[in-house]
């Protein structure tokens, strides 16, 4: 019995700790137990939550808990003693600069290691003409998210924008917070840090929205995002060359949906979860499908992400503050060094390369050719084909983003510019039934205004009490029981 327990705690790289699984769940409602019988003891509960936060990263990913430890330790000091020469020497003193250089070095050391040594190894191999063999390094998981996270920290104090945080053990308890841990959304320390030291105060209304946030993202997660990606989007991702035009094109617009649902739904799950223990995060996507433009998709999608690269690398690289083509420049290196954080791939950074080319001349034709102010908004014809465009545009980049290869991307493409035969679609719709009919049932719900769904099931939730919530989570689990695979699907940015 002792043995099992021991086995079931330890961490296995084929079964991840993650929100949707029995194990968390179980592990959670203990969690909780403990949690509020601290309310009222602070710094034990801080130390309580800093060490449930590093095992829940060791069930996730080994021993590689120690990098974590290493880059809150680093930034921390670092960030004291930037403080200490901005106070003596003025923020552009030369210690102040080599301490951030410092910091970054760590930070981007890491990250580079782990994330980008075979792909930069691979580029000199290609270039000399070696043949290269993958170093075997494993890349521990939400690396890029906690080593961002804790480098817009330093930076801030850097740039004058906030004070170090007095105490070590408040710095670890933010990055290493569970709940955005492994993939976001990114949490800033000026949002973040004022909440540590507050008595956990859980609402009637946050505790009902986070039992909706938990529910819905559940939803999202195991209903959707993992059922139509085993039963038909990998299998059209896999091998493009075996499924006509037709079916590459619905698996793009499944995978379209399922990384929306993977992602939101672990965010949904994050913020619900915060919520329940009396933190609050920021939200990370708000329908990003309804937009009009791909400017306004980076409002709406990955937005945590979205402004950090807007403050921490445009803003660096000079914004729109040294003239017209410059921002334009500046924009699209911005949006290169995004597709890279998502992965060391020539399918990331050519994702990246198109998004940043569409993001500048969506700028271009918005203020050189339609003369219109940011703060435009078509509505009509007008929006709904822009909608329309841009949601296909951003499906087209998903070809990218979600093959292996670019081999892959361009045989899917070839596959829908010459092998299309619209006669297989209604085969296609009835062979894969169920997965048409989440597709769709997706989609429409992305569609429906918020004020129609998440405020009446809230104020439902919140008028029922523990019952009402209780019931809803009961109802989500067996919904999720029945139509799980037997093997564990980790979170699509898990492995960014």
């Amino acid at each position: 019995m002792i043995d099992k327990l021991i086995e079931q705690l330890t961490y296995h790289s084929d079964d991840p700790l993650i929100f949707s699984t029995s194990l968390f769940l179980f592990m959670f409602l203990g969690f909780s137990l403990v949690y509020f019988l601290l309310e009222k003891k602070l710094t034990w509960r801080l130390i309580f939550v800093t060490l449930f936060s590093y095992y829940f990263y060791y069930k996730s990913s080994g021993f590689y808990f120690f990098l974590l430890a290493v880059v809150t330790l680093s930034d921390y000091f670092l960030a004291k003693g930037i403080y200490h020469y901005s106070e003596t020497k003025g923020l552009k003193s030369a210690p102040c600069r080599w301490l951030v250089l410092l910091s970054l070095l760590v930070d981007l050391g890491l990250l580079g290691y782990f994330k980008y040594t075979n792909f930069f190894a691979k580029m000199i191999a290609d270039c000399i003409g070696n043949n290269f063999q993958p170093f075997d390094i494993f890349l521990p998981v939400g690396i890029s998210f906690f080593t961002f996270q804790s480098m817009s920290y330093t930076l801030d104090v850097y740039r004058g924008q906030l004070k170090p945080v007095g105490s070590f053990l408040d710095y670890a308890f933010y990055v290493s917070f569970f709940p955005q841990l492994v993939a976001g959304p990114i949490v800033r320390a000026r949002d973040f840090l004022p909440q540590i030291r507050r008595v956990p105060e859980v609402t009637g209304e946050m505790m009902a929205r986070g039992v909706w946030f938990v529910a819905i993202g559940l939803v999202k997660k195991c209903v959707i995002s993992d059922y139509i990606s085993l039963n038909f989007v990998d299998r059209v991702f896999d091998d493009p060359s075996l499924y006509s035009g037709i079916e590459n094109l619905l698996a793009i617009y499944g995978y379209t949906l399922q990384i929306y649902c993977d992602f939101s739904g672990y965010s949904d799950m994050a913020i619900g979860i915060a919520l329940l223990l009396g933190f609050h995060f920021p939200k990370n996507f708000d329908t990003p499908y309804i937009s009009a433009s791909v400017t306004e998709f980076w409002r709406r999608w990955h937005m945590s992400f979205s402004t950090w690269i807007r403050d921490y690398i445009y803003i660096s690289l000079g914004g729109n503050r040294k003239g017209k083509w410059r921002t334009y420049v500046n924009l699209f290196v911005t949006m290169l060094i995004g597709g890279l954080w998502h992965g060391a791939n020539l399918n990331f950074v050519v994702w990246g390369a198109m998004h940043g080319m569409a993001l500048a001349l969506h700028k271009f034709f918005r203020s050189e050719v339609l003369h219109h102010d940011k703060y435009y908004l078509s509505h009509g014809i007008k929006r709904f084909m822009a909608v329309l465009l841009t949601f296909h545009f951003i499906c087209f980049t998903f070809i990218f983003f979600r093959n292996v290869s670019f081999d892959k991307s361009i045989l899917m493409i070839q596959q829908m510019c010459f092998n299309m035969h619209w006669e297989l679609l209604p085969g296609v719709i009835s062979g894969y039934a169920y997965v048409m009919l989440l597709i769709f049932l997706g989609y429409m719900s992305h569609f429906i205004p918020k004020v129609w769904k998440e405020k009446p099931a809230v104020a439902v939730l919140q008028k029922g009490g523990l019952v009402a919530q209780g019931l809803l989570l009961l109802a989500v689990i067996y919904v999720v029981i029945q139509t799980k695979s037997s093997s564990i699907q980790p979170f699509i940015y898990f492995q960014f």
